[in-house]
């Protein structure tokens, strides 16, 4: 029987994941090439022999994706196998319009062929967007579980944009990791907060290798706690599913891929930021709950912002800086620093648009519509040079930085600056503590 000839169109996460999961060895496959998109800088590599195996002594390469309809009619590509997340379904159908029109099938992969099976039990946190407050929610399930005594493993959603070779398997017990393994901003923001409380988080590519490595940790692991990324659905094949959603974007439960699968896989849901969302938009996320996932407990909740001094914000021109993926393919028009700016009166809120460099000037070009706020966009060394020099040029009394990492550790801010910091907080009954309770006695923890 003939191969059939296939592309992997992606980003850098679920992309090397469903090929790992699926194609990998599979004789009956030949993966041609991957695409990439979303994260700069990632296509003219290569995915490597290393990580792809037997069957692929020279390795995969990596194109933008721009250029599939080319490369579907110079391969001739049979497949053409959509993964990434976080999109809307009017994009997702248009990349299979152009898929379908030059020839080749387009596919979309589901759980059964790419969920791992742990040997730990898995609690899975997901989100329908990015930004709903998903890594909050981790780390709240983390605390809970913590006080019970049990050892958590964090595992988070791949962010490999550097060597994928030396990423293949990452640990991160202490803040020195994030330096050998040469983190991004965005895995930074990630990573650190699991990290500065006390629990061991992993991420890479081979996810695999991954999780049998978390299973043995070092430090002992009870539960494996799968901290999702983007929108997308689990890795690993859960045991409770928890699923976070924004009444800031009401409505986007149900319009964007694969964040729609989340909510109807969930076994909870998380109703986050109730206490800055309108009344309105958030009765339309809950009635969209009922409507595709009526037998999911859902969890009502905050997320309170405390800031480390709030004299360097009142009556103040600030420039507010928030976590880069929110805003950008995020879609967020208002994050915790800009929270923080309203409540603790800032005069004004200062443009960034004039100020910006290099990098950051493209991203603005890339998504036009995140208005007066700062992305804190880190994916290289150029990026976070030129994130500096933004924030330092920006005709403004101080600095408001939303994201979840120290700054001040990465670049040089010379203006006054304060940081807020973020936390889940429930809202009456049920709450995660009972659905947690649940678990540990269902699994005799």
């Amino acid at each position: 029987m003939e191969k059939k000839n296939v592309i992997i169109i992606g980003a850098a996460g679920r992309d090397f994941h469903n090929f790992n999961t699926y194609y990998r060895g599979n004789e009956a496959y030949n993966v041609v090439a991957f695409t990439a998109a979303q994260i700069p800088d990632i296509d003219g590599r290569k995915y490597p022999a290393e990580l792809a195996g037997d069957l692929y002594p020279e390795g995969i390469p990596i194109y933008a994706q721009e250029e599939l309809p080319r490369l579907i009619k110079d391969l001739k590509v049979d497949d053409c196998v959509f993964s990434y997340s976080d999109v809307p379904y009017q994009h997702l159908m248009n990349v299979s319009a152009i898929v379908n029109a030059a020839g080749a099938n387009f596919i979309l992969l589901g759980s059964k062929d790419t969920m791992i099976k742990s040997t730990k039990p898995v609690i899975s946190v997901g989100a329908v967007r990015t930004g709903c407050g998903k890594s909050q929610t981790s780390r709240k399930v983390i605390e809970h579980l913590m006080k019970k005594g049990l050892k958590v493993v964090a595992i988070r959603h791949p962010m490999p944009y550097g060597d994928l070779a030396a990423q293949k398997v990452q640990r991160f017990a202490e803040i020195d990791d994030l330096k050998k393994h040469k983190c991004t901003i965005e895995e930074m923001e990630e990573y650190e907060p699991h990290v500065v409380r006390g629990n061991v988080i992993y991420a890479g590519v081979d996810y695999e290798a991954i999780v049998r490595e978390a299973e043995n940790d070092p430090d002992g692991c009870d539960v494996v706690l799968w901290d999702g990324g983007n929108n997308d659905f689990s890795f690993y094949k859960p045991d409770l599913m928890i699923t976070v959603v924004d009444p800031h974007r009401p409505g986007h439960e149900l319009n964007y891929y694969p964040g729609e699968v989340t909510l109807r896989q969930a076994d909870a849901v998380v109703i986050n930021k109730m206490d800055s969302a309108a009344p309105e938009d958030i009765q339309t996320v809950r009635e969209n709950i009922e409507k595709v996932n009526p037998k999911a407990t859902v969890i009502d909740g905050a997320s309170p912002i405390k800031v480390d001094d709030p004299s360097v914000i009142k009556g103040k021109k600030v420039l507010v800086v928030e976590d880069g993926p929110t805003l950008t393919h995020g879609e967020m028009k208002i994050g915790a620093g800009t929270v923080a700016a309203q409540k603790f009166g800032a005069a004004e809120l200062v443009d960034p648009r004039p100020f910006t460099v290099g990098k950051l000037s493209e991203t603005f070009e890339i998504y036009p519509n995140i208005g007066t706020l700062l992305p804190a966009m880190g994916y290289g060394e150029q990026q976070l040079k030129d994130l500096e020099t933004t924030i330092n040029n920006t005709d403004c009394d101080a600095v408001v930085i939303g994201t979840p990492i120290d700054l001040n550790r990465v670049i040089n801010i010379k203006k006054p600056n304060t940081r807020v910091y973020y936390d889940l907080q429930e809202i009456g009954y049920p709450d995660l503590e009972g659905v947690l309770d649940d678990f540990v006695k269902k699994h005799n923890l």
